[in-house]
C-alpha cells in the first residue's frame, strides 16, 4: 500500500468518524431537550393542582360561578427548553463543527420547516455534494406518513441550513417528522414506515442516516401530544335571539356584512386581516333548515396571536350581532354573560398565552399553527 492510499483512506475514515460524531451529538442533545420539554410531569395549563387536563375540549365562557383562575407559572419541564436561547455546547470530539451545531439547534426551529423541538430528526450524511434538481424528486416521495407531515432540510456550500431548494448544492440533509398533531402522537408503526422510507431515500442519495431508538421517540411524541391536548382549549359563546328565529338567507347576509368570509369547507369565519382566521360562526342549522334561534362564536386559542385579540375581537362581534339581530349573548345554558364573567375569562385568555410563550410555542406561532392546525 503507498503513502497516497494509506493518506486517503485515513482521511475518508476521518470524514466517516466525524459524520457519524455529529449526528450522535445532535440527536443526543435534541433528545434531552425535547424529554425536558415534554415529559410526563407537566401540569395541566388551564386547571388548579391535580384537576384534569381539558383533552381539546370547548370552554363555553358563561358558567353559573366564574372559572377558576389560570396557574400563572409555566411548568418547569417546559421552562428548561428554554436553554436553547444559550449557544450551544461545543462537543468534544474535535470533527464536530460547532457552527453548523448552532445552526440546526437555533435556526432550525425558529423559520425552517424542520423544528427540533416538534419533530422528529434525522441526519443525512451524503457521500458526495448534491445539487438541489438531484435531491428534490427523490425528497418529494416521502412527504407524509399516515397523517404526519415529513419535512426536508439540507446544509448548503454556503454554511446554512436551509429548505431545498433548485440551484444550490448540499452537503448534508436533515429529514424530521411531526411528534404529534392534535389527533394523535407519532405511533411504532407511523416510525418505523418512516425510518424504512427514509432509508430508501438515502439509499438513492447515497447517504447514511443514523436513527434514533424507536421506544424514546415515540415516548417524546406521546409527551407532546399529551402537552397538545392540554393546550387545544376552544372558546365559546352564543347569540340568541329574542323574539322569533332568524331567516337563514337574511341571516348570512347580515354576516357577511359584519366581515364574515365564507370559506370552500363551509366555514363562516372572520379572517384576521393577513389571511388566517380570529374565530368562526355557525348558525347551528342544518341543510334543510330556514331559520335558527342561535348562533355560536367559536375562538380556537392557541392559534391566535396574542396581539390580535382574537377573544377581545369575539365578544365585540358577538356584542354587535346582538345589537343588530335583537339577541342576547348567552353561554351553552342559555344564561346571559355579565361582563364581569367575560372580563375573567379575558384574564383567564391572557394568562393561558403566558403559559403557552413560556413553553415556547407561542399562540398563533408556526409551531403553534402546526401542532394545533
Amino acid at each position: 500500500m503507498t503513502d497516497l492510499q494509506a493518506s486517503l483512506i485515513a482521511i475518508g475514515g476521518a470524514i466517516v468518524v466525524g459524520v457519524i460524531s455529529y449526528n450522535k451529538w445532535q440527536e443526543y442533545k435534541t433528545r434531552k431537550t425535547v424529554e425536558r420539554a415534554f415529559s410526563d410531569d407537566q401540569h395541566d395549563v388551564l386547571m388548579h393542582g391535580d384537576a384534569a387536563p381539558l383533552h381539546d375540549q370547548r370552554i363555553e365562557p358563561g358558567f353559573s360561578d366564574p372559572p377558576p383562575a389560570v396557574t400563572p407559572e409555566a411548568p418547569e419541564a417546559l421552562a428548561a427548553e428554554q436553554a436553547h436561547d444559550a449557544p450551544p455546547m461545543a462537543p468534544e470530539t474535535p470533527q464536530q463543527a460547532t457552527p453548523m451545531e448552532e445552526t440546526v439547534l437555533h435556526a432550525a426551529r425558529v423559520d425552517l420547516p424542520v423544528d427540533q423541538l416538534i419533530d422528529c430528526t434525522i441526519g443525512l450524511g451524503l457521500e458526495t455534494p448534491l445539487r438541489g434538481d438531484r435531491i428534490l424528486p427523490v425528497l418529494h416521495t416521502l412527504r407524509h406518513v399516515g397523517n404526519k407531515p415529513v419535512h426536508f432540510i439540507g446544509l448548503a456550500d454556503d454554511g446554512r441550513w436551509e429548505a431545498v431548494a433548485h440551484g444550490r448544492t448540499y452537503t448534508m440533509l436533515q429529514a424530521g417528522i411531526q411528534l404529534a398533531s392534535r389527533t394523535s402522537a407519532l405511533n411504532e408503526i407511523e416510525y418505523s414506515e418512516f425510518v424504512s422510507r427514509l432509508r430508501q431515500v438515502a439509499d438513492e442519495l447515497g447517504a447514511e442516516c443514523d436513527v434514533p431508538d424507536m421506544s424514546r421517540i415515540v415516548s417524546i411524541a406521546r409527551g407532546l401530544h399529551q402537552f397538545v391536548s392540554e393546550y387545544g382549549a376552544q372558546l365559546s359563546v352564543n347569540v340568541q335571539s329574542n323574539r322569533a328565529p332568524w331567516q337563514i338567507g337574511t341571516l348570512l347576509a347580515a354576516l357577511e356584512r359584519q366581515g364574515f368570509d365564507l370559506r370552500p369547507d363551509g366555514r363562516l369565519v372572520m379572517p384576521d386581516g393577513d389571511g388566517g382566521v380570529l374565530f368562526s360562526i355557525s348558525t347551528n342549522a342544518s341543510g334543510g333548515d330556514e331559520t335558527t334561534s342561535r348562533l355560536t362564536l367559536l375562538l380556537d386559542v392557541a392559534l391566535v396571536a396574542p396581539a390580535r385579540d382574537g377573544y377581545g375581537a369575539m365578544i365585540a362581534c358577538a356584542r354587535s350581532l346582538a345589537t343588530r339581530l335583537d339577541g342576547t349573548v348567552v353561554d351553552d345554558s342559555s344564561q346571559p354573560l355579565s361582563d364581569a364573567t367575560l372580563a375573567e375569562i379575558a384574564t383567564q385568555v391572557q394568562a393561558f398565552y403566558a403559559d403557552m410563550e413560556n413553553s415556547e410555542i407561542p399562540a398563533g406561532s408556526t409551531r403553534a399553527q402546526r401542532l394545533f392546525a
